[in-house]
């Protein structure tokens, strides 16, 4: 799988059924599109949402977006005929729910390619259980296909049994250890959604957490939400000034044979310069689009 750094601050959830709604999105500024087959879908729609999901994927319209289909979750009577058509389609990913053993990413992987997947296909794997997020590093390492982990906070509550409320201190805990799990594998991690479409102020505050605990980008349910997420996740002006004033001391001060700098009357090391060298490659990625 590549490892090319790649923009996923908004990856916006489109329903399977909705022909209109896939075909707006090709307009619609998202890092991220996940054509779903799964909740947005009834039942008695699976089988045509699939074929519609399948086409649209794979006409090329949605031009730098990534592009992703959920599948229906494993056990259910639609996932094996899920996966066969994304492996033909060919998306960027699979989005696979109730990920919740390394197994099921084996079991996932090992039936993509069955089916003929390509290799640039990968695995995004949804934690929405207590269980997942207990197993979320081994998940995470079960297979290089996987390269990113989904947060799907919605179940996740719902097993809790937690409230949902400002700053989400019931989920603070299950966030953390899919982080930490995302980051000690090298795998990008994408936050849960935001129900309120009406509450953007609100949207925009767990958004900003998000970012501070150190998200690569949140999932969303409304085009509305783009805006400030792409916004939030993207690195401001000053951060980006701060970048290269940062890399530029420490150059200056390891050309005079000093291992530390010092800008804006803080110490800076290594560790400074490799996450600004981040955020500057991060803002040419998307500036690039």
């Amino acid at each position: 799988m590549t490892t090319a750094l790649r923009p996923r601050r908004s990856a916006l959830y489109l329903p399977g059924a909705n022909e209109r709604a896939l075909q707006k999105a090709a307009s619609l500024p998202a890092d991220a599109l996940i054509l779903d087959l799964e909740d947005s879908v009834a039942p008695g729609a699976k089988a045509t949402a699939r074929d519609r999901v399948a086409a649209a994927a794979a006409s090329g319209v949605y031009g730098h977006r990534e592009v992703a289909i959920r599948v229906n979750a494993p056990g259910t009577p639609w996932h094996a005929d899920d996966l066969r058509a994304a492996a033909e389609a060919g998306p960027d990913a699979v989005v696979v729910p109730k990920v919740d053993s390394p197994d099921t990413v084996r079991r996932t992987v090992a039936a993509l390619e069955a089916a003929g997947a390509p290799d640039r296909t990968a695995v995004w794997g949804m934690i929405e259980t207590p269980g997942a997020v207990f197993e979320a590093r081994a998940i995470a390492a079960a297979s290089p296909r996987l390269t990113v982990l989904v947060l799907g906070t919605n179940d996740l509550a719902a097993e809790l049994r937690a409230e949902h409320v400002p700053g989400r201190a019931p989920l603070l805990t299950a966030l953390s250890l899919v982080l930490l799990a995302a980051r000690a594998t090298g795998r990008s991690v994408m936050d849960g959604v935001y129900n309120d479409v009406r509450d953007l102020p609100g949207f925009e505050a767990e958004t900003l957490q998000a970012r501070q605990l150190g998200f690569d980008g949140k999932t969303l349910v409304h085009p509305a939400q783009l805006e400030p997420c792409n916004r939030i996740f993207a690195p401001a002006p000053a951060e980006l000034d701060r970048s290269r004033r940062i890399i530029a001391a420490f150059e200056e001060a390891t050309s005079q044979g000093r291992g530390v700098a010092t800008v804006d009357g803080r110490m800076i090391e290594n560790l400074h310069v490799e996450e600004a060298r981040r955020l500057l490659a991060l803002a040419e990625a998307i500036g690039g689009r």
